[in-house]
């Protein structure tokens, strides 16, 4: 199935709808008085989960935050000073797998594509990707953005442990899923570290 096959438009047009939804949500809470709290517990809980899932010398891809998305830029700081590797990702042409570049404490940022920045640092291969997101539910379905690009970067890295991240305001009850969706094995928020129960499907 394909998103031409006319058996995928319904869930197409319900995730467009949410994205729309949770865009909305989004915009509002950026000017709730919680945010700055419920970012930081944020960043203090990647922290310490993170520094649980890396070992010695492993590279942890996180992102460089876009307007409303939660700025991880503590956490950067924190695990660099750890002396583990940071990779950030360059988002090249659609249709393509994400680029991620080694980023060094005050390294010069480049502009990207989408309003994105990256490192002009050497490629790297992670072993785990954080993953951002919209929306999410409980089986560890993700809504992104809709350009696809951390469905095919993952497939393209079986072995990276994964983990999406955002705040408890974009869980949802169900996020509409196709045949080839997959869930993710653990989402942080602020409140908790949720291992994901799944539906069933692997990767």
């Amino acid at each position: 199935m394909t998103s031409l096959d006319p058996e995928a438009w319904p869930t197409m047009r319900a995730k467009q709808a949410l994205r729309h939804h949770m865009t909305r949500r989004r915009q509002a809470f950026a000017t709730d008085p919680a945010r700055a709290g419920a970012e930081e517990a944020l960043c203090h809980r990647m922290v310490r989960g993170l520094r649980g899932m890396a070992g010695a010398g492993a590279c942890i891809a996180l992102v460089w935050p876009l307007p409303g998305e939660s700025d991880l830029r503590p956490v950067m700081q924190a695990l660099h000073a750890d002396g583990l590797c940071i990779a950030l990702p360059e988002t090249p042409p659609r249709g393509h797998p994400l680029i991620f570049r080694r980023w060094q404490a005050d390294c010069p940022m480049q502009q990207g594509r989408y309003g994105t920045f990256h490192p002009d640092g050497p490629p790297m291969q992670p072993d785990v990707v954080c993953v951002p997101l919209l929306a999410f539910d409980r089986r560890g379905m993700r809504l992104g953005y809709g350009g696809g690009y951390y469905d095919r970067t993952l497939a393209r890295l079986p072995r990276a442990r994964t983990v999406g991240f955002g705040l408890s305001f974009q869980e949802v009850t169900c996020i509409p899923t196709g045949l080839y969706d997959v869930p993710l094995p653990a989402i942080v928020t602020e409140r908790e570290w949720i291992r994901c129960r799944g539906d069933g499907r692997t990767r």
